[in-house]
């Protein structure tokens, strides 16, 4: 979306009583003697089309003082909104089926690889990155705008691809690491498990100080029957991470968890300072520039 603005728009005021004495102002004139003025009419200053041509490039000048400007919305530059990694259990448990009533067949991984997508793509002004942890953690996609990237990059990844166990601290450390050179105002991880923490190098509280000394806000959720997942240990991230811990034993719960987080975290990327824009007062300076070389050049073909 294309918004037209100005820098200075106060410089319209100026504009009034410019062209206000552009007519009443009066011009030494050059006497010129003519014997027979009864065969010419009064003149009418509203119509004559040299001060019609004076008024457009008065009006032109003022603009061109008033900086027309254009910002593309569209720019990714000039989106707002916050900066996400989803971390995402990827290890063998998440291939457990029964977790929807509308597919029962279809695995834990499968459901969470289609919320998450519908996630992603609702967060319109918002640059997205994917994590996936097993028995190691590896970025499946970098923090980004490209939604439509990031929900076929979702779409590729399977359980077990990192492992068949679970490092809860790894799966953090490297969604803090997606998110170590973002200038984003906000910035969070959505930490998803249906596990208990057995794998990796990095304990789940070197993790979270990690995160916290980025200033990066974590939110964990837990997903399936009640035991199945570290219930206190995802509390304590998210307690010490600023966020929040959710639970969810069915799809439903879980879509209403991400609504839930979509609704939570609204921020801004870049300031009005570094709004990306494109000036035009330079068609308006060239087009005033043309009128007054044509209003000479019609002077001197008259005089």
């Amino acid at each position: 979306m294309n918004i037209w603005s100005f820098d200075f728009v106060w410089a319209f005021l100026a504009l009034p009583p410019l062209l206000y004495c552009l007519h009443k102002c009066k011009i030494a004139s050059h006497p010129r003697t003519f014997p027979h003025l009864h065969f010419f009419g009064t003149p009418r200053k509203w119509g004559n089309f040299d001060w019609l041509l004076k008024a457009l490039a008065v009006t032109l000048m003022v603009g061109a003082l008033a900086t027309p400007v254009i910002i593309d919305y569209a720019d990714p530059r000039n989106r707002n909104g916050i900066d996400i990694v989803l971390s995402l259990d990827g290890s063998g448990s998440m291939n457990a089926s029964g977790f929807s009533t509308e597919d029962p067949r279809a695995s834990r991984f499968e459901i969470v690889q289609k919320i998450a997508s519908d996630f992603v793509m609702k967060r319109l002004q918002d640059n997205v990155g994917v994590v996936l942890f097993g028995d190691f953690a590896f970025i499946a996609t970098p923090v980004t705008y490209e939604k439509e990237i990031i929900t076929e990059m979702i779409g590729y990844l399977n359980h077990g691809m990192a492992g068949q166990n679970t490092a809860i601290g790894e799966g953090i450390a490297m969604g803090v690491r997606a998110l170590r050179d973002s200038k984003a105002k906000s910035r969070i991880i959505i930490l998803l498990t249906d596990g208990e923490h057995n794998s990796g190098s990095i304990s789940p509280k070197e993790a979270v100080a990690m995160a916290h000394k980025e200033h990066i806000k974590l939110y964990t959720i837990g997903i399936g029957e009640k035991g199945e997942f570290d219930n206190a240990l995802l509390e304590q991230l998210a307690n010490e991470g600023n966020g929040k811990y959710f639970t969810a034993t069915n799809q439903k719960e879980l879509k209403a968890i991400y609504d839930e987080i979509d609704t939570l975290e609204r921020a801004s990327i870049k300031s009005k300072q570094h709004t990306f824009e494109e000036h035009y007062f330079q068609w308006l300076g060239g087009g005033a520039l043309l009128i007054m070389m044509m209003l000479t050049w019609r002077r001197r073909i008259g005089g």
